[in-house]
């Protein structure tokens, strides 16, 4: 009798990507295109860029140039870093720890006299 045995990938922990890129970089690329595509329909009729019109290069170039841009900016980041990027810019910042309080009257800790 023999015994059945089954093959485990080695790899299942590494996360997907699309182009060397991650999930929350193609959501900000897909929402860089809704953002563009809403902002052309305000742009004038006559407004060319490189021979084309303006609302045609907001709407299709500026998110296909976004994808070749995050990956030069991601490159030999690690995972993860433009969603730990975007969070350190809405994070309440602590610059130094050492610094003194200017809004403290009374100190944290009372000396006991004898």
């Amino acid at each position: 009798m023999s015994l059945d045995l089954t093959p485990v990938h080695r790899n299942l922990h590494t996360k997907v990507t699309f182009l060397g890129l991650e999930f929350e970089d193609l959501i900000l690329v897909l929402a860089l295109a809704a953002i563009m595509n809403l902002l052309a329909h305000f742009a004038s009729g006559n407004a060319h860029v490189l021979g084309m019109p303006l609302n045609i290069f907001m709407e299709f170039v500026v998110p296909a140039l976004a994808v070749p841009f995050l990956i030069l900016f991601k490159y030999g980041r690690p995972r993860g870093y433009l969603t730990d990027l975007v969070r350190s810019f809405f994070a309440p910042k602590a610059w130094c720890a050492l610094e003194r309080d200017t809004e403290l009257t009374e100190p944290y800790l009372v000396d006991e006299e004898d």
